[in-house]
């Protein structure tokens, strides 16, 4: 069985979805892996290294298209890209169906069976092909450089010739797995840190981190029965606004990061509440990409609104194509081994893993 690896068309899109370590498991696992010529140049992987791995490198995108069994891509394949695809072959990437109608239409025009990883249940056999999370930990990583570079300020408190300096202090708004991991960058930075979450039972997480959890008290059930944030009724959502507001008007730097699956991110942060934040304070919107959890967010640009700076910063994953590009390699590497067996691809679609991810197949849309 051959695994195509095309080079990323997206703008800005830097990762890829196989790296040369990871191709190594694969050959030895008795797959063939064909990359096209300079996939992975944009993340520090050379043709060469593909080439020591097993694989054959330095093919065009339509011989990658045209020979493969399976594709494994980052994004959702191009109008082009879906052209050059095998009628009746399989392509694996990460995109939200609902996002990529378009190009979902296409993909079962061509009767391409389509898999998304952004579709993966949360359960433990799942774990290892994690998409979400591994990406999510980069753009939380990410997000507190960004706002560094951004700041007028240090993030420690320095004992200087000149006195002494308080540290900053960064407010993270949702405590996933980007929160956390930007909880976690900010204290290894010396900022004072604290977080807020609907969901009561992530406190313990945040507090192991080294950082205060803002309690908010919540009478409804915030949390999905798969872990995630859910959308609160109005009168609790005015509630949780006005907490916010309060909050942010003593943070020197707010990370957002709270998103609902398949939903437009939650306004957290109104126009109001960045009118009462001091001036020089940076705001880095990682929700802007489904809406934002700033009103005042661009996608793509950087705000100054009453001194105050908006970062509404696209695809941040990318801008780490090096580690990115690993972790995604590993995980779409653990669902592509899920589904072989000795050595051909064996769709099981009673395994939920499968079933869940699945967007099309035999020409019928499965997923919106």
């Amino acid at each position: 069985m051959k695994i195509g690896v095309p080079k990323e068309t997206a703008v800005n899109e830097r990762r890829v979805a196989l790296v040369p370590d990871v191709v190594a498991k694969l050959t030895k696992a008795g797959l063939a892996v064909v990359v096209e010529r300079g996939a992975g140049e944009s993340a520090s992987f050379g043709d060469d290294a593909y080439r020591a791995a097993g694989a054959t490198a330095g093919a065009t995108a339509a011989e990658v298209f045209g020979q493969s069994d399976v594709v494994l891509k980052v994004q959702p394949p191009s109008t082009d890209e879906v052209g050059l695809c095998r009628e009746g072959g399989v392509l694996v990437a990460l995109f939200q169906p609902s996002a990529a109608r378009d190009a979902v239409a296409r993909l079962a025009t061509r009767k391409v069976t389509a898999f998304s990883l952004a579709l993966l249940p949360r359960i433990t056999r799942a774990q290892g092909m994690d998409v979400l999370s591994s990406q999510a930990t980069v753009a939380g990583y990410k997000a507190v450089l960004m706002a560094a570079v951004s700041t007028g300020r240090f993030f420690p408190m320095l004992v200087t010739a000149a006195g002494t300096l308080a540290p900053a202090r960064v407010l993270v708004l949702g405590a996933g797995v980007a929160g956390l991991q930007a909880i976690a960058t900010a204290r290894r930075l010396g900022a004072v840190v604290s977080a807020f979450d609907v969901r009561p039972a992530v406190k313990e997480q945040v507090e192991s981190l080294g950082a205060k959890f803002l309690a908010m008290q919540i009478t409804e059930q915030a949390e999905t029965a798969g872990g995630y944030a859910k959308q609160l009724s109005e009168e609790t959502h005015r509630q949780e606004l006005a907490f916010i507001a309060q909050s942010v008007r003593d943070a020197d730097i707010v990370i957002t990061t709270a998103a609902i699956p398949g939903q437009r991110a939650p306004v957290l942060i109104t126009a109001a509440a960045v009118d009462g934040m001091k001036p020089g304070s940076v705001i880095v919107d990682l929700a802007v990409e489904t809406g934002g959890n700033c009103e005042l967010a661009q996608p793509g640009k950087d705000v100054i609104h009453n001194g105050v700076a908006i970062l509404g910063p696209l695809n941040v994953a990318s801008t780490l194509p090096y580690h990115a590009s690993q972790m995604y390699a590993r995980n779409i590497s653990s669902f592509l081994l899920h589904a072989v067996k000795e050595g051909a691809l064996a769709l099981d679609f009673t395994d939920e893993i499968i079933r869940d991810t699945c967007v099309t197949h035999a020409g019928e849309v499965k997923k919106t």
